[in-house]
């Protein structure tokens, strides 16, 4: 049974489980179904908020159950408070629960000199901010203590995923550079010397991941990134490439002058890179699609969504979490006076 089945990360699960030879359950709140998956897979509505109607949905028991929109503490014990009728688990996590060895993680970047500054690439060793209800970040590490505590009994594979990218994403950073080129936009602008890397992760690569966790059950913590993490100079050229764009690209030393000016979905003072070894050893992790190798089907996505619609309407979450990223006449008033 997979939970979420219709968001980003669903359809694609979905698809690699049943096309896997698994039976899948798709449950999502409106119980649809996307046009790709085989036939036999049965989609159902449901609210995973109600224990009942999960506790229904599973039945006397199911193999598997992927939740990909679990959140803390509570969530947990909806899980395990399933276990004898639950084989094992595969459940989405978030590497924002990282944090350095000053403390500092994804809820102190808006703090003078509050950036984390992590390892190069980060191993699923590193410490975790503390379990609690205060942000995304300390729920998401509620969830993973109360899993773990339980592994005896419900195995668990934890996946941290990264910054997750491709078709049907609420969130596409990737819209940064496409809609500048749908534009003609002739100059961009990236802070941090276009060297900012923020781990992306493909979700048809963690498809596989949970693939892979689904026939090798265990207790366990993982990385699930892309292996490679291009620089966000590097994302703009691959774009450019697939839209057959030659832009000016302006490199600027340093942070942002201003939220509208350099500022990209990507741009981190401090690498994000997320260490793929231990997945590769323990399921035999090899990526199915890479980075390059995923943006034309992204870009033709994205530019059908668009089709003379305005971005926010259409991409409404993107929005809310980065209102300043097509604000051209700051982007032009800036760049006449650096001139």
């Amino acid at each position: 049974m997979v939970i979420g089945a219709t968001g980003q990360l669903g359809r694609a699960t979905v698809d690699a489980l049943a096309r896997d030879g698994w039976e899948v359950t798709a449950t999502s709140r409106g119980g649809g179904r996307d046009e790709g998956w085989p036939e036999d897979v049965r989609a159902v509505r449901l609210d995973r908020a109600d224990d009942s109607a999960l506790a229904a949905v599973i039945g006397d028991g199911c193999d598997l159950v992927v939740d990909m929109v679990a959140y803390g503490a509570e969530h947990a014990r909806q899980l395990t408070s399933l276990a004898g009728r639950i084989g094992s688990a595969v459940v989405i996590s978030s590497t924002s629960v990282y944090k350095d060895g000053k403390g500092r993680g994804f809820d102190t970047q808006e703090e003078p000199d509050g950036f984390p500054e992590y390892p190069v690439p980060v191993p699923e060793t590193q410490p975790t901010v503390a379990p609690g209800e205060a942000s995304y970040s300390t729920r998401k590490a509620s969830l993973e203590r109360g899993l773990l505590a339980a592994g005896d009994r419900l195995p668990t594979t934890l996946l941290r995923a990264g910054a997750v990218h491709g078709r049907h994403s609420p969130l596409p950073r990737e819209l940064y550079f496409v809609k500048r080129n749908l534009d003609g936009r002739g100059t961009r602008v990236l802070a941090h010397g276009g060297e900012s890397r923020f781990n992306p992760a493909n979700a048809c690569n963690i498809a596989e991941l949970i693939r892979l966790a689904a026939i090798r059950p265990g207790s366990r913590v993982l990385n699930a990134c892309d292996p490679q993490a291009p620089t966000v100079a590097e994302i703009g050229a691959a774009i450019d490439e697939v839209m057959g764009a030659r832009p000016d690209t302006v490199l600027l030393d340093g942070p942002p002058p201003s939220p509208s000016v350099g500022s990209t979905p990507w741009s981190v003072p401090l690498p994000v890179v997320l260490d793929m070894t231990a997945a590769a050893r323990e399921l035999g992790y090899r990526p199915v699609v890479s980075y390059a190798e995923s943006l034309p089907a992204t870009v033709d996505w994205l530019c059908a969504r668009l089709a003379g619609r305005d971005w926010r309407e259409r991409f409404p979450l993107l929005a809310q979490v980065y209102p300043d990223l097509f604000d051209y006449a700051a982007e032009d008033a800036w760049l006449r006076a650096s001139r």
